[in-house]
């Protein structure tokens, strides 16, 4: 792929979470997955939660599997995530804060006063050649503190930002994207790998795609919700489309 162009990792969870909702095995996310693949993903992210609320230990199994398009496992750093990372050995493991009374991931990481315990958690995932991403926040402090525990990868969260869109409050939503846009080039500076993601839209995808210095969003709740209406191939080849345009 060449340097300018931007990766999309497609998120699958919210397809276990109406599966989950009645029970069963439909619809079932690794077929999401697949179908994600052949639209034209670049990767596929999972985020095995401690209370299994949507992705189950078997679609973690399926997905290694079958997919050819790299995996990236979302999980809170506990023991017990560790050992499923080290027993599967993903593309990807992205360490993200985790609360069991949230419905979705809240805020970033706190990588500054958790730093010596998250810098020996990631080693061993590191050692067995997994790429480490830390999911903080489009803070300096945090930045800062991931590149000091040897994190290869930060995905900035953009979850404020797209809120003040959707809420209507352009002055804070362009405040957010300008802290975005300066923490992805301090990111790129110490030469972390910069992702983003979290609450993307059509509406505001573009103007996170233009920056130069990420290298992969990460979309999943939107394209589920889209694909209700317009079927998942057309809602991922669209948000393929926009990030390119706004790369272009």
């Amino acid at each position: 792929m060449a340097e300018n162009n931007l990766r999309l990792g497609v998120n699958i969870d919210h397809v276990a979470t109406v599966r989950n909702a009645r029970g069963g095995a439909v619809p079932d996310p690794v077929r999401a997955a697949l179908l994600a693949q052949e639209a034209g993903a670049d990767g596929i992210t999972a985020h095995l939660r401690e209370d299994r609320r949507h992705i189950m230990d078997a679609d973690i199994e399926a997905l290694m599997e079958q997919l050819t398009v790299p995996l990236n496992f979302e999980m809170a750093a506990t023991d017990e995530m560790q050992a499923i990372a080290l027993r599967h050995k993903p593309h990807a493991v992205c360490i993200v804060p985790e609360k069991r009374e949230e419905r979705t991931t809240e805020g970033g990481l706190d990588v500054a006063r958790d730093e010596n315990r998250l810098a020996h958690y990631i080693a061993p995932l590191r050692d067995a050649g997994c790429r480490v991403s830390i999911f903080i926040a489009a803070d300096k402090k945090q930045i800062e503190a991931a590149h000091r525990i040897g994190a290869e990868v930060i995905e900035l969260h953009t979850g404020a930002y797209c809120d003040a869109h959707a809420e209507g409050d352009f002055e804070t939503r362009d405040r957010e994207l300008d802290a975005l846009r300066e923490m992805a080039t301090f990111g790129h500076s110490l030469g972390l790998e910069v992702h983003a993601g979290h609450g993307l839209t059509y509406e505001t995808v573009q103007p996170i795609a233009a920056c130069p210095e990420l290298r992969e969003l990460n979309i999943g709740h939107f394209l589920i919700g889209e694909a209700i209406f317009a079927g998942l191939t057309p809602a991922i080849v669209e948000m393929r489309r926009l990030m390119d345009e706004a790369r272009a």
